[in-house]
């Protein structure tokens, strides 16, 4: 289902792609790779990544080098409430983004494991569009994945996609920045998953997005 010919636009849900990794690994996410591996040689008209930005701005390496990969930024300030809660939900306006790319690119892709986005992927396919699921297999939604036109296990790319945090592989690369999500969730500790960096989605040098 997937040629050369098609153009193709990638949505990435963040933070549940950093949740999923550290508590399923104990390991960051290689943005880069991500998009390679969802792009599979296709067109890539548009990378959209959904951020959020607290108030210290630790993030900005981060966003930098997502920047320069050539990957979208649709960054969100976290709402804190009097409770201590925080929020930064993307999941409206990334569908809504997915919804009116669709007419224009062959296939859309959601990198995320998010169930609340089966109802988009229906909507994508009744509009004959591709739409394509690119997350790590065990903390994907069932139905997502079943009801995606094809789905992409990260997982079985886990060496390809996924970086040793600085903190467990002492003496790493100064290149590439130690940054936490804005709303941090504790997750449980996991092995870690060795990780090689990828190149950016137009083949050129290899570059490594975290977070």
């Amino acid at each position: 289902m997937k040629h050369s010919f098609q153009r193709v636009a990638i949505f990435i849900d963040t933070q549940n792609m950093y949740h999923s990794a550290k508590h399923l690994f104990g390991a960051r996410v290689n943005f880069g790779a991500v998009v390679e591996a969802a792009l599979a040689g296709r067109q890539l008209i548009r990378a959209v990544a959904y951020v959020a930005k607290s108030k210290t701005g630790e993030e900005d390496a981060f966003f930098d080098a997502l920047t320069k990969s050539g990957i979208e930024l649709k960054v969100k300030d976290v709402q804190e409430f009097a409770s201590g809660a925080k929020k930064a939900d993307w999941d409206v306006g990334m569908a809504v983004d997915a919804m009116a790319m669709a007419p224009r690119v062959d296939a859309v892709v959601l990198v995320t494991g998010d169930g609340d986005f089966v109802p988009l992927v229906e909507y994508l396919k009744a509009n004959g569009v591709l739409a394509e699921v690119v997350a790590f297999e065990e903390s994907t939604n069932a139905r997502l994945k079943e009801t995606a036109s094809t789905f992409t296990n990260l997982s079985a790319e886990a060496t390809h996609v996924l970086m040793h945090s600085r903190a467990r592989r002492p003496g790493a690369d100064a290149e590439t920045p130690e940054i936490a999500p804005a709303h941090h969730e504790p997750a449980p500790d996991a092995p870690a998953t060795p990780r090689r960096s990828g190149k950016t989605a137009s083949g050129g040098r290899k570059v490594k997005i975290t977070f």
